[in-house]
């Protein structure tokens, strides 16, 4: 038996008495950090609610996934706009699908989509419209010709402001600058002069009567009761021919207001029997249903890399902000494709950023889908590009190469260890940042709605395999995902000093 300390035993007791009762203290034990994980609870964020729509799981905690910028806004989001990055044959098309899929199972759901993208000659969406019974409004220049779709920039349904400043977009497009004082004087005077021969219905030219700015809202989608639409070639016609008022009212002459709006003319024509001839230089074509729960324009025709494409989505915005964005308590939904279109264009974006401040009071969410974020950030339109991300809470990022992530993490403010996993994600899974909160979330697909949602059929097809083999080797890739993702959490809590180094040993 140990012999006790005398000066330790007299210490023990004096400390007694001034304090209580000493506790028994555990001898250290020697352990590996692999022995001491289970000391450590496991912790996983809050989750975004159960309300909305499923996305999939979280990966680091396996719950399920669920968002709804509807559901989110004023509370949790400040705004319901939503932007989708990622390379190619990551998932971002079937994550668009199955979210529009879902959303419509809600009764007070609508979405338009501008399906920028084809195969077999048709849009991608043309499956998911067909199931839901629903015929694509397909924009063609060569089906135009021969009774195809129409859009008309002058449709009445369209306010004056609307049109005039849809007008300045499509010729500031096409020319690849803004126009100057005397050209934009041009064709305010030549479309004023216009909209006089074509009276509304009200018998006014759509404006309130006494300062030029729009009619209300009540006075929206209009038509004149016995007379033809307004067209592009109306315009194109006065300013070849302008009328001597417009240039009394400047105090010059009429061959200056003429040579003035030249270029602007030049420009229109090209709309009207240039390569673009048949889309937008006719009355809008009747029997576009507004009301169906999805509305898809098909844009797989036009040459992604022409002046086409913004200027066809330019029209389609601010014709779909005038006809179908109602103060209804409907939620709707505007998804774009290629929307760098629009993001890079800084005519285009200032449309839309009016777009998306206005549609926000009226329940319009609006989801962008960009291939890469440089792509935008760094284009003619960086100060419109970067108002446009500003107002979209919602970021969705799948899989980019190290140097994209960490200038999409630079832009979009992503937390470090985000950006470090972003190269390392697998198709199906992606980083989601909702306002801050930011998950990593494996997208999950129905067997009901795999056969609509999966594209490059051509691809797929032709490497078919039996299913139970594409099974098994769909789940080794999600389990060899979740395992590099755990990984990354690890080294990651490693870094932030939670966790000693493996090799080490740790004291309990």
């Amino acid at each position: 038996m140990a012999m006790l300390d005398p000066l330790g035993a007299l210490t023990d007791a004096f400390t007694s008495f001034l304090f209580g009762k000493v506790e028994t203290t555990r001898l250290p034990v020697r352990t590996s950090t692999g022995q001491a994980q289970a000391v450590y609870l496991p912790t996983a964020a809050p989750g975004l609610g159960d309300s909305g729509v499923i996305i999939g799981r979280e990966v680091y905690s396996g719950k399920g996934y669920i968002y709804d910028p509807f559901q989110l806004y004023g509370q949790q989001l400040p705004a319901p706009h939503w932007l989708v990055l990622g390379e190619s044959g990551n998932g971002k098309s079937a994550l668009e699908k199955t979210y529009v899929l879902r959303q419509l199972r809600f009764r007070d759901r609508q979405v338009v989509v501008l399906d920028a993208q084809g195969e077999d000659g048709v849009g991608e969406w043309n499956l998911i419209a067909q199931e839901l019974g629903i015929t694509p409004i397909r924009l063609d220049p060569t089906a135009a010709l021969n009774g195809g779709i129409r859009l008309n920039p002058l449709d009445p349904s369209i306010t004056t402001t609307g049109q005039l400043a849809l007008l300045r977009t499509i010729i500031e497009v096409a020319m690849g600058r803004g126009l100057d004082e005397r050209s934009g004087f041009a064709l305010k005077v030549a479309h004023a002069a216009v909209l006089s021969d074509f009276p509304s219905t009200d018998g006014t030219d759509g404006t309130d009567g006494t300062d030029g700015t729009d009619a209300t809202e009540g006075n929206r989608g209009t038509k004149p009761p016995s007379r033809r639409q307004p067209v592009l070639t109306d315009i194109v016609e006065q300013l070849r021919h302008p009328q001597a008022e417009s240039a009394e009212a400047m105090n010059v002459d009429i061959d200056d207001v003429r040579a003035w709006g030249l270029d602007v003319a030049l420009v229109l024509d090209r709309l009207v029997d240039g390569d673009l001839r048949g889309m937008f230089d006719g009355p809008t074509t009747a029997g576009i249903d507004l009301d169906a729960p999805l509305i898809v324009f098909d844009l797989s025709h036009i040459d992604r890399n022409s002046i086409a494409m913004p200027i066809l989505m330019a029209i389609v915005g601010v014709w779909l902000e005038h006809t179908w964005i109602r103060p209804d308590r409907k939620k709707r939904i505007f998804l774009v494709e290629e929307a760098w279109h629009i993001i890079n264009s800084p005519f285009v974006a200032q449309l839309f950023q009016r777009l998306l401040k206005f549609g926000r009071r009226l329940g319009l969410s609006f989801v962008a889908v960009v291939h890469h974020l440089s792509d935008v950030v760094d284009g003619a339109a960086a100060k419109e590009a970067a108002a446009i991300l500003k107002m979209a809470s919602t970021r969705t990022i799948y899989a980019q190469k190290a140097d994209e992530a960490r200038a999409t993490g630079q832009v979009l403010g992503l937390p470090r260890w985000a950006v470090e996993i972003i190269p390392t994600l697998t198709p199906g899974i992606a980083v989601w940042d909702v306002n801050g909160n930011v998950q990593v979330v494996k997208h999950l697909i129905t067997e009901a709605e795999r056969p609509l949602v999966y594209t490059d059929r051509a691809m797929t097809e032709a490497s078919a395999m039996p299913t139970d083999e594409a099974r098994a080797l769909q789940a080794a890739a999600d389990a060899e995902a979740e395992a590099r993702a755990e990984a990354m959490a690890m080294e990651r809590q490693l870094r932030n000093g939670q966790w000693s180094d493996e090799s080490s040993e740790t004291v309990a």
